[in-house]
């Protein structure tokens, strides 16, 4: 099944187009300025951003859930220009991301539904035409919950079979799903399901160094947003093998939404770390800080080792990169109220990390946040959604430091939330 005509929104205005209206170009804004030693930026990107986002409108006096939204940013003639694809099938956008489909390159959106609704969740594939990008469902579901999610997923060759699959997690009735490419389309393969359950996280990776692919996730008790108790724990599940359901992270009485599954010491392995969240006491006051604890292969489930503590109730992204250019990882943690850190490992796996406060300035609820290298150089920019301001910023480390820039900034105070953040390549950018 083929969708058409979707609404295309430029910042100027809405208007229902296939091909997309473009918005006027926003010119980049340096907070800091850079040394005058660096090279100036390239002009012209071929790689852009796309911003997965829910958004609301104002119907007599509430906010209301709008149609689901994606925006792209890209550089093109030293300008930021940013295009918008809407999709009134869903009310939120959790992720986008690059797929290689039997069809081609394409995007793949993983969308949910409005509560009460009875709406299916959605999981579509984007593909380029001569009217702009058009969508297949690959797979869409309701699970008899409040809402059906599609939360997040990741891709990777999770059968051996020289192929990628896609591994998701859902809310709320607690499914994580494979949805592995075959002769005629996907078969989709529920690898588990816990009722009344969030799963907000997928991560793919190979702790024990065997070289068959495992999928993390984050199942939790439902949302909490007072700060009070809400149990999770972190599992892992191999497809390939057949291996079901096992807690690798027993969190006890807390929980984790944001989940990071990477080499960082560089042994060849990979590592799980986990972002457990705080706890408000009755009084309002932050208890305990969000602490990022690390799990190796034969870490037991109760054990993970606390590498840093950030003095927040919520961190909700981890991205990993290399941002001064020395061939060691970093990681940004970008917290709720606290700002965006700078992590450090050290050469000592089970020290803490080194933090440095990159922005005090910046927040937001889910505060989606990218270490990616658009610009080819071999050194990674951080891209960041700060809602609370109402901005998208770029990051790069110049003279040791970090600068500023604000690539885009929104021109109405309509609310939104930005939940993911994702390289995309221009072939996949309406009016590119």
């Amino acid at each position: 099944m083929r969708g058409r005509c979707l609404l295309l929104v430029g910042i100027a205005g809405w208007g229902l187009s296939c091909g997309g209206e473009e918005a006027a170009p926003t010119k980049a804004r340096e907070v800091a300025p850079p040394p005058a030693a660096e090279a100036a930026p390239p002009a012209d990107l071929d790689t852009g951003i796309v911003l997965a986002l829910a958004q609301f409108v104002t119907e007599g006096g509430k906010p209301i859930p709008g149609p689901a939204r994606l925006e792209f940013l890209q550089l093109r003639d030293g300008a930021w220009r940013m295009t918008a694809l809407e999709d009134p099938d869903s009310v939120v956008f959790h992720k986008a991301m690059v797929f290689e489909g039997p069809s081609g390159e394409g995007l793949l959106t993983f969308a949910g539904s409005a509560p009460g609704t009875g709406d299916p969740g959605h999981l579509k594939f984007w593909t380029p035409g001569d009217d702009g990008l058009s969508a297949e469902v690959l797979w869409a579901n309701h699970w008899g919950g409040k809402v059906s999610r599609m939360r997040d997923g990741e891709v990777a060759d999770l059968f051996g079979d020289g192929r990628d699959s896609i591994a998701l997690a859902t809310h709320d009735q607690g499914v994580v799903a494979t949805l592995r490419p075959v002769a005629d389309g996907f078969e989709v393969s529920e690898l588990d399901r816990q009722p009344d359950t969030f799963v907000h996280e997928i991560e793919v990776g190979d702790l024990d160094g065997d070289g068959i692919p495992e999928v993390y996730a984050t199942p939790s008790e439902p949302n909490r947003l007072d700060g009070s108790v809400q149990r999770g724990e972190v599992v892992r599940y191999v497809p390939a093998t057949g291996e079901g359901r096992v807690v690798v992270a027993d969190l006890g009485d807390r929980h984790a939404k944001e989940i990071l599954v990477e080499d960082l010491d560089g042994d060849g392995r990979d590592e799980l770390y986990v972002a457990v969240e705080g706890h408000m006491g009755a009084d309002k006051r932050l208890e305990d800080p969000v602490e990022i604890r690390r799990y190796d292969a034969d870490t037991p489930a109760d054990a993970g080792r606390v590498v840093a503590i950030l003095r927040d109730r919520l961190t909700r992204f981890l991205t990993a990169g290399d941002v001064d250019g020395d061939g060691r990882k970093e990681v940004v943690a970008a917290a709720f109220s606290s700002g965006l850190w700078l992590l450090r490992p050290g050469s000592d796996p089970d020290a803490k990390w080194k933090a440095t406060l990159i922005d005090r300035n910046s927040a937001g609820f889910e505060h989606a946040a990218l270490l990616t290298d658009l610009d080819e150089d071999g050194v990674d920019e951080l891209y960041v959604a700060s809602d609370k301001h109402k901005e998208v910023r770029r990051y790069t480390w110049q003279g040791g430091k970090p600068v500023r820039e604000v690539i885009y900034e929104r021109p109405d105070d309509r609310p939104i939330f930005t939940w993911n953040l994702m390289p995309v390549p221009s072939s996949l950018i309406p009016g590119s």
